[in-house]
């Protein structure tokens, strides 16, 4: 096991900053720009040979940031790497993860094929995996995914011991279930009926137990939030006080939070996987230890 160097992409600096603290690694110099007809430049100013490298890069906007990935992985390689390796607290493109309708692109596969090809491993935070049972379904490499559950309950037993963690839809389960065990608080879930990208509806269990408590609506990713939204709704219809939202990946759409306070959320909470003003639990140091397991 050895210190990485780790070669942030272009916004993530910051959090790049933090793991390189928290594994002991050295955070290189990349310069990544585009050329006057829009296609891409990376150089890597740091030495790579002999090393091992992790490629710092979030996958928020991944149709912006897959050409550049590509390229400094496959530079760092070719300049003489021992291993490189990506670091993406979040992961995108997992949730097309079968065809829906005729004709569908599978997209989850097809990204993960085409990543794999230029990295020898991957970590990361809560993959979005539904009908994928791992990301070994996804990828080609050796993938670790680290859970934000931990730090969740931890944030729970802190701000909110009275809480009762409210699943959108049976999809959150799996993130609902561990967060409440970690907090030690009860948990319920929701059915979701979805109509169209915007356009949803949530039905719910027997409430009354929990009237007294804090409802907090968990989802691993908050993108448009018109699931949290249709969730906040319902609650408040039933009379509960406004409920606190907390999403491990704040994607966010534009209107999302707007939405999410309109329809009478207390309080947006996310991690830190991707930079946003809604950041309020930590997670990049939990990935040191996967990282250094990996270099």
């Amino acid at each position: 096991m050895s210190s990485p160097l780790l070669l942030a992409l272009p916004g993530n600096e910051c959090w790049a900053t933090v793991l390189a603290r928290h594994t002991g690694g050295e955070l290189g110099l990349l310069e990544v720009r585009c050329f006057p007809d829009g296609e891409r430049y990376v150089r890597i100013d740091s030495p790579v040979s002999g090393r091992s490298v992790a490629v710092a890069c979030t996958l928020r906007n991944p149709d912006e940031q897959i050409l550049a990935l590509c390229f400094t992985a496959a530079a760092a390689r070719e300049l003489g790497a021992r291993r490189v390796g990506l670091v993406a607290p979040y992961l995108a493109y997992m949730r097309q993860d079968t065809r829906f309708r005729a004709g569908e692109a599978i997209t989850s596969v097809t990204f993960g094929t085409l990543v794999s090809t230029v990295i020898d491993w991957l970590v990361t935070v809560d993959p979005h995996l539904h009908r994928h049972h791992s990301l070994a379904d996804v990828y080609r490499v050796p993938a670790l995914a680290v859970t934000a559950a931990p730090a969740i309950g931890a944030w729970v037993r802190r701000e909110h011991p009275d809480a009762v963690i409210v699943g959108p839809d049976e999809e959150s389960r799996q993130w609902v279930t561990a967060v409440a065990e970690a907090a030690g608080v009860p948990w319920v879930t929701m059915i979701k009926a979805r109509q169209g990208d915007h356009d949803v509806t949530v039905t719910a269990p027997e409430l009354d137990p929990w009237r007294d408590r804090v409802p907090i609506v968990l989802d691993d990713i908050v993108s448009t939030a018109s699931t949290m939204v249709a969730a906040v709704e319902r609650l408040r219809a039933s009379g509960f006080r406004a409920p606190v939202c907390v999403g491990v990946h704040a994607v966010f759409a534009p209107g999302a939070t707007e939405a999410l306070a309109a329809a009478g959320a207390a309080r947006i909470v996310t991690c830190d996987t991707i930079p946003h003003p809604t950041n309020a639990i930590a997670v990049i140091p939990l990935l040191a230890s996967a990282v250094l397991a990996q270099v």
